[in-house]
């Protein structure tokens, strides 16, 4: 996307507002990885605001992360001060300590990594920090075939009395890069929102994870433990390094 920065796409106005929008499946994602993380130590690769650390958090386990935007990781020291964070990429930054038993990355914020080189390179920085007992768990979308069949489209994502936000979307099946630009046209002006994700269907995250080591322990279709079918909408992947 000409003119997009995606190692400032996450900047303060991101930030301030980031929690404002919560998913509702918070809770039933602390249950779902504390059951994995046990008695261990959890490291959250994008931890951003806290969104999912800070109630894993209440629920007993430690939890320190990666990530790349100050704004972001400013506003959850401000929740929870003594998190440990390292501000980088990803993909190849070295956590606060070694030997996880949880390694976390969800939202499908795989897809802010915009090659497939850059999220192999996770999945191996992932199992880098993992205890041999350890759990890498992704949780991403499932593209679905009207968005991939459709090389470009707008979307009204809210229509309002004062304010219309459209989903302008344009799609690269060659590099599987999704760019989009959430625009919101109200008194108050015009706003942009540009993001762009690689898109990856669950084979290919699967083959990421053999090479890094890995292998799918379980997939389910939501934090619910709600079982992965052809109608599900997205996934959560549970990888180990088996036996």
């Amino acid at each position: 996307m000409d003119g997009f920065d995606p190692m400032n796409s996450f900047g303060p106005e991101v930030a301030a507002e980031y929690d404002d929008h919560p998913r509702g499946d918070e809770d039933a994602a602390a249950d779902f990885l504390a059951a994995l993380a046990g008695d261990g130590r959890a490291l959250e690769l994008a931890i951003g605001t806290g969104r999912i650390a800070v109630p894993l958090m209440d629920r007993g386990v430690e939890v320190d992360g990666i990530e790349q935007s100050q704004a972001m990781t400013d506003r959850l020291l401000a929740k929870r001060p003594d998190t440990r964070v390292t501000i980088g990429d990803m993909a190849s930054a070295d956590a606060p300590r070694r030997g996880y038993r949880l390694v976390l990355l969800v939202f499908n914020t795989i897809g802010n990594l915009l090659t497939q080189d850059d999220q192999v390179r996770c999945f191996e920085n992932a199992a880098r920090h993992l205890t041999d007992d350890g759990a890498f768990v992704v949780e991403n979308l499932v593209p679905t075939a009207h968005l991939t069949s459709r090389g470009q489209f707008v979307d009204a994502e809210r229509v309002t009395a004062d304010e219309v936000v459209l989903d302008v979307n344009r799609y690269d099946p060659v590099t599987q890069l999704l760019e989009e630009n959430h625009v919101s046209i109200s008194a108050r002006g015009i706003r942009m929102g540009p993001i762009a994700q690689r898109l990856t269907f669950p084979p290919e995250l699967d083959l990421m994870a053999r090479v890094a080591g890995l292998q799918l322990a379980e997939r389910w279709g939501g934090f619910g433990r709600e079982p992965f079918t052809a109608r599900s909408e997205r996934h959560v992947s549970v990888y180990t390094r088996g036996s």
